[in-house]
C-alpha cells in the first residue's frame, strides 16, 4: 500500500532539457545526492539510536542508496569524469531544512517527512531521465532508480505513522508538499537533480 504523497507541481520540460544538455553535470550532482542520502538515513540512526523500530530499515536505506552512488560513479568512470573535491550546497534541500520545526520530536517527524518529500520528487525526476534516454542502459539504470526512490518516498512515512498519528502526519505531510511546491517553482533551472 502506498503511504506517501504524490508531488503537487511536476518539474518542467526546462529542468529536463538542462539535464540532458549538461548530463555530465547531472551524473556529478546525481552522484553527490546519493552521498548525501546515505549519510542522510545513517543520521537517523546516530541521532535517534533509541527507535529500534526503524533502525534496520534505516541502515538498509543507507546501504541502498551508497550502491547508487557505486553505480553513478561506474557511469562517470566510463564517461572520464571524477567526483568533485567537495559536495556542493543544495539550495532545495537547504531550503526545506531550514522551514523545520526546532522542537525535538516535531523536529523528527519534519525530518522524516521531508526524506519522504525529496525521494518522491527524486523518483518524478529519475523518471523523467529514464524516458529521455536514448541509450537502453542508461535508460534502465534510471528506471530501478525510479521505483527505488518511489518505494523510499513511501518508508519514510510508514517510519512516522509508528511514532505519529495519521492525521498528524498527512497534515503536515501536505503542508511539506506545498513547501516543497514553492520551492521548487521558484529554483534556478540547472543540470542538478533538486
Amino acid at each position: 500500500m502506498k503511504l506517501n504523497l504524490d508531488i503537487k507541481v511536476p518539474s518542467s520540460d526546462a529542468w529536463l532539457k538542462a539535464v540532458m544538455d549538461n548530463f555530465n553535470a547531472f551524473l556529478q550532482d546525481h552522484a553527490d545526492c546519493e552521498r548525501k542520502a546515505s549519510a542522510m538515513a545513517m543520521s537517523f540512526v546516530a541521532k535517534y539510536p533509541d527507535r529500534t523500530e526503524i533502525v534496520p530499515e534505516l541502515i538498509e536505506t543507507a546501504i541502498e542508496e551508497l550502491e547508487h552512488f557505486q553505480s553513478v560513479y561506474e557511469i562517470m568512470q566510463s564517461r572520464g569524469l571524477s567526483l568533485q573535491h567537495s559536495i556542493g550546497e543544495d539550495p532545495y534541500a537547504k531550503a526545506l531544512v531550514s522551514q523545520c520545526h526546532s522542537g525535538i520530536r516535531e523536529r523528527f517527524l519534519d525530518r522524516l517527512l521531508i526524506a519522504s518529500v525529496m525521494e518522491t520528487r527524486g523518483a518524478e525526476r529519475f523518471k523523467m531521465v529514464s524516458d529521455a534516454q536514448e541509450d537502453e542502459d542508461l535508460f534502465r539504470f534510471y528506471k530501478e532508480l525510479w521505483t527505488s526512490e518511489a518505494k523510499h518516498g513511501h518508508i519514510f512515512v510508514k517510519m512516522a505513522l509508528l511514532y505519529f498519528e495519521k492525521d498528524q502526519v498527512y497534515d503536515r505531510l501536505n503542508w511539506w508538499l506545498d513547501r516543497e511546491s514553492e520551492i521548487i517553482e521558484n529554483l534556478e533551472v540547472r543540470a542538478a537533480l533538486h
